[in-house]
């Protein structure tokens, strides 16, 4: 058995303002870059309240990034000046290679409830790749494949590999993994890491104990 990573650093997410007034709360950001690389940014938007949210985020650029943004309740309109646009619903992702250059916006909506809830995390992309052209890729909930595990621990796999199962976003420069775990109560779930990579949870619901 390889060696059991250990705790550096607990983090508490922070009420912060985005775009044309949106709240959210920032799980992480610049003070924490060097300690996550190469992850930049993760943000969680939770509200049943639509004035929290409605106004979106206009039009903004960004470069030398990736931007991922998972839903998980309501939808997020997007368009790009790529000419791509859309609209991402509950389970779904997007996941935009900013490159050298590309100006987009996100708008979300709620459930006929109100409610929105989702993440954005950014990705930095090496020296040598910053400048490639960008890209953008849209992967709905039906093809993410979902693993159970013998102890009920549930695994939706958005990008990486467990148990032979390859997530469907691949081909992506800094080869992370993004997986959204469902653990059971007085259940374990221990993950395979590579050498060398950072490693963050960030718990939605409920609480939980991580081995150190």
């Amino acid at each position: 058995m390889g060696q059991i990573k250990s705790i550096k650093k607990i983090l508490k997410s922070i009420p912060t303002i985005e775009g044309n007034g949106v709240k959210l709360k920032r799980v992480f950001g610049q003070p924490h870059t060097d300690l996550l690389d190469p992850f930049l940014l993760l943000d969680n938007f939770h509200s049943k309240n639509p004035d929290d949210y409605i106004n979106g985020f206009p039009w903004h650029p960004h470069r030398g990034i990736e931007t991922i943004t998972y839903v998980l309740h309501g939808e997020v309109e997007h368009m790009d000046s790529m000419g791509n646009k859309g609209t991402i619903n509950a389970g779904d992702i997007q996941w935009m290679t900013a490159g050298n250059g590309i100006i987009h916006q996100e708008m979300p909506k709620g459930q006929k409830d109100g409610l929105i809830q989702g993440f954005q995390l950014w990705a930095n992309l090496p020296a040598s790749n910053k400048m490639m052209n960008p890209r953008y890729r849209e992967i709905h909930a039906k093809q993410i494949p979902e693993i159970k595990l013998n102890n009920n621990v549930i695994i939706k796999n958005i990008c990486g590999e467990i148990n032979g199962v390859k997530g469907p976003v691949t081909d992506i420069i800094i080869t992370p993994e993004y997986l959204d775990i469902t653990v059971p109560p007085k259940t374990q779930f221990t993950h395979k890491v590579k050498k060398g990579h950072n490693v963050f949870a960030y718990l939605i619901n409920g609480s939980g104990y991580f081995h150190h």
